[in-house]
């Protein structure tokens, strides 16, 4: 049986790996691929490569990718343990262990830093997409995968950008 959406896996004390999106990067190509009948890794491998080398939603460069990291890094030790992340021009990789239900932490992340972001833009209304994706890690090998991953994730964007990761957030 093929699950459409399998529930978020949330247990305090397990490190997760979690993926969240600008409302803007999201469109009609995402809504068909979130809705096809395939699993949901190879699904989320599909959506990742097209986020990676999409335009829309690119908010993160300069003032508010600087932002964002400062946001993700203020809240090391009160809503997780942040291990590793990297803010992309449209979305964000973390790979934290979580200090409440996984609920209240992406919650609590994706309400102020929104009203954050909103603020610096001079608009109103949505920015993060509503869901999320998140994975908890299941021994060391599973945990160093998703540590690479994310710390090699600038290096889609080019030679030029990926040299400067202060610029993308990897946090370490």
């Amino acid at each position: 049986m093929q699950y459409k959406h399998l529930p978020h896996f949330d247990m305090q004390g397990y490190y997760q790996f979690i993926t969240f999106r600008v409302n803007d990067s999201t469109d009609g190509f995402l809504k068909k691929l979130s809705q096809q009948d395939i699993s949901n890794s190879k699904k989320q491998f599909e959506i990742d490569e097209y986020l990676d080398n999409s335009q829309k939603g690119a908010y993160f460069y300069n003032e508010l990718l600087s932002t964002m990291n400062d946001f993700l890094k203020s809240r090391d030790k009160s809503l997780y343990e942040l291990i590793s992340f990297v803010v992309m021009p449209n979305h964000v990789h973390l790979l934290i262990k979580p200090l409440d239900t996984l609920a209240v932490v992406i919650q609590k992340i994706k309400g102020s830093s929104a009203k954050i972001i909103n603020d610096m833009m001079n608009r109103s209304g949505k920015f993060w997409a509503n869901n999320y994706y998140d994975k908890a890690i299941r021994d060391e090998k599973h945990f160093n995968t998703v540590y690479n991953y994310i710390k090699s994730n600038p290096l889609k964007l080019g030679e030029a950008k990926a040299s400067l990761p202060r610029y993308y957030g990897i946090y370490e």
